[in-house]
């Protein structure tokens, strides 16, 4: 099955910010295997110059993403479910995905209207930062038609987001988390209407893009690698390296020129390029 022209879109609003809309409504913007790679060579474009700073994830349709396109799957009739080797390539290319969000320096936020199934749940907790509406629902499905309910980083992600506990009722059951649930659960950084769901989103985004690139970049990094600190001390070591790093780029060194001359917090770019 190829991907149509039509079935996602990227665009770049405002400076460092990508947006990548999922445009497939009439089936829930779930996904195929074709699409998926041409996912991974968009990204390949779009994280290799390093100029990217937030990228919001949007599904189009009030579907933010329903996972595997199991119609898709079905008509394809090119898969063999018996050939190991092809199941694993189709994994690892799903899976590839969520690594490649993770390991990005940009901030990926994930704008959640309507329901985020299997690897399109996992696609939303690959992302720093999720908002959702009153019609977002997370489903965990496949350990309902006989897979397990960990994939594409789902059984790594949901615990450290919401707790062992919690995670475990709803990978074992596959229930649905309601938006409210997701709320109060820490999953989603707030509720919106859903036409207002893409630019909150997108404020979040300039309001990331508007710190230095060190910063931000190495403040994820920090966050997705202290979450697996062995100890206190092995998270205090790893900070420190940053900060002293930080301490010698051109942006902290404005900054502080800025606050003692009683100006507002300049980056460096800014002081190179003064306006007026």
């Amino acid at each position: 099955m190829e991907p149509a022209s039509n079935e996602f879109d990227y665009s770049t609003p405002a400076p460092g910010i990508g947006v990548l809309r999922l445009q497939r409504p009439a089936r829930r913007n779930a996904l195929h295997l074709a699409l998926m790679q041409a996912l991974h060579r968009l990204f390949d474009q779009i994280l290799a110059g390093g100029t990217l700073r937030a990228l919001v994830l949007y599904g189009e349709g009030g579907h933010f993403c329903a996972g595997l396109d199991l119609k898709a799957w079905v008509e394809d009739k090119g898969f063999d479910d018996s050939d190991v080797l092809q199941a694993m390539r189709l994994q690892q290319t799903f899976a590839g995905l969520i690594q490649r969000l993770r390991a990005s320096d940009a901030a990926v936020i994930a704008a959640v209207d309507g329901v985020a199934v299997g690897a399109g749940m996992a696609l939303t907790l690959a992302a720093d930062v999720r908002f959702g509406t009153a019609r977002t629902q997370f489903h965990i499905g496949a350990v309902r038609i006989g897979l397990t309910a960990g994939e594409c980083g789902i059984s790594y992600h949901l615990p450290r987001l919401i707790g062992a506990g919690r995670a475990f009722e709803l990978m074992l059951t596959g229930r649905p988390m309601p938006a409210d649930e997701a709320l109060q659960a820490g999953l989603l950084s707030g509720l919106v209407p859903p036409e207002q769901l893409l630019p909150r989103a997108l404020e979040c985004a300039q309001q990331i893009v508007a710190n230095p690139p060190y910063s931000t970049a190495h403040t994820k990094r920090l966050m997705w690698q202290n979450l697996d600190a062995p100890s206190l001390a092995a998270a205090l070591e790893l900070e420190n390296h940053a900060q002293v790093l930080g301490l010698m780029t051109p942006d902290f060194n404005a900054a502080v020129q800025s606050f003692a001359q009683k100006k507002a917090p300049l980056t460096a770019a800014a002081v190179a390029s003064p306006q007026g």
